[in-house]
């Protein structure tokens, strides 16, 4: 008699379950029990920034490292990246042989496959020249420039909100390795060293209170509502009045703006040192 197909792959099947289960357990994999299906769990957005970082990173300011105060690896990578700055700056319209320049690091934790200077003309007051380049550490990347200032005026638009200082950040971002950091605030504080700030952001401390008038949060990471991520954060260090930052960021990393505006200082007051009771009252037993 012929065997019906329905039942010889039932069989079939129960067959290969039973010899295959001791070995599955064996290896620390459970059957599914019967009746049961495996649910799989939700995909994870994207985000420009690594959603399990530490949004309370230490880094508040950004450090401006002498020339004579760098270590000796770095003075060996800007002394072989001299002419291609040289270059690169010379077709942004900056000569770096014409005048008494001098330089010095932008430190940058956040972006660590990168050395950042900042190179300055200081010819008197009303004669200020300011740019910052970008030297890749690794083989990958190339030398970018940042304009700032020429002889104290912005150049095309402020550095801060230009295009092509984000279009600079963005090919600097896509050079490092990790394409989502932790430091959120870090990457900010950098973006705005490399625009021309000395950026410093003012945590509030335990024993002081913000005014009503004045936001608690110097800086925060928010969704953005188109997927992507905002880093707002307050710079103290501005002059002549401190400047409140805002940077937008799309799911797959990209800068798409940046603003900075000015805002009030922070007006603190001393928390009085009160003391008071704390009363207790005892709940009724319920009866069953």
């Amino acid at each position: 008699m012929k065997p019906r197909t329905g039942s010889f792959i039932l069989a079939l099947t129960i067959t290969l379950t039973a010899l295959l289960a001791p070995t599955l357990c064996a290896q620390g994999v459970e059957p599914l029990p019967k009746g049961h299906t495996h649910i799989v769990p939700p995909g994870i957005p994207p985000t420009p920034f690594d959603p399990s970082g530490d949004h309370a990173h230490p880094a508040v300011s950004i450090e401006f490292r002498p020339a004579e105060h760098m270590s000796q690896i770095d003075r060996e990578l800007a002394s072989n990246a001299e002419s291609s700055v040289a270059e690169h700056a010379a077709n942004s319209g900056f000569n770096l042989n014409n005048g008494s320049w001098s330089y010095q690091q932008i430190v940058c934790p956040a972006l660590p496959g990168h050395l950042f200077l900042q190179y300055t003309r200081n010819n008197g007051a009303g004669d200020v020249t300011v740019f910052s380049a970008s030297i890749p550490r690794g083989q990958e990347g190339r030398v970018r420039i940042v304009p700032i200032l020429k002889r104290s005026y912005s150049l095309f638009s402020p550095a801060p909100i230009n295009a092509l200082t984000i279009s600079a950040f963005n090919h600097i971002r896509v050079e490092e390795a990790d394409p989502h950091p932790s430091n959120w605030l870090g990457t900010g504080l950098c973006y705005a060293a490399l625009a021309g700030a000395h950026p410093r952001v003012p945590l509030p401390q335990p024993e002081f209170v913000v005014s009503a008038h004045v936001p608690a949060q110097t800086a925060h990471l928010e969704e953005h509502e188109k997927g992507g991520e905002v880093i707002r954060f307050a710079d103290a260090a501005a002059l002549p009045k401190p400047m409140e930052w805002s940077m937008t960021f799309k799911a797959n990393g990209k800068l798409v703006k940046a603003t900075h505006a000015p805002v009030d200082l922070v007006d603190t007051r001393p928390v009085p040192n009160t003391s008071g009771t704390i009363k207790t009252w005892s709940l009724p037993q319920v009866q069953n």
